[in-house]
């Protein structure tokens, strides 16, 4: 069963968790201040990039609320409503506050 992982705040021992605990097929959306992991550079980005067992998404409001450019990364980019079908797709939804 896939799982997909919200977070939505502070990145640093949430992201960390997260990263333990995923399975092949599960999905991180990072929204709200947790879109600041996809800053070039930082140990949350590396973080990020040293597993690839699972699908990246990123809420566009919140990388243009930012102006962050995360095009270093394999991500899908998502508006609200595409946020919401994204809760359907996976078979649970774990959001990491």
């Amino acid at each position: 069963m896939t799982t997909l992982h919200i977070l939505n705040s502070g990145i640093g021992s949430q992201l960390q968790s997260c990263l333990r605990v995923l399975s092949d097929g599960d999905g991180i959306l990072l929204c709200g201040e947790a879109v600041q992991a996809l800053r070039t550079g930082s140990q949350a980005a590396q973080l990020l990039m040293t597993q690839n067992n699972y699908r990246l998404y990123a809420l566009q409001e919140d990388l243009e609320a930012r102006a962050i450019d995360a095009s270093q990364f394999v991500l899908t980019v998502v508006d609200y409503p595409a946020f919401v079908a994204l809760t359907v797709e996976y078979a649970r939804v774990n959001s990491w506050i």
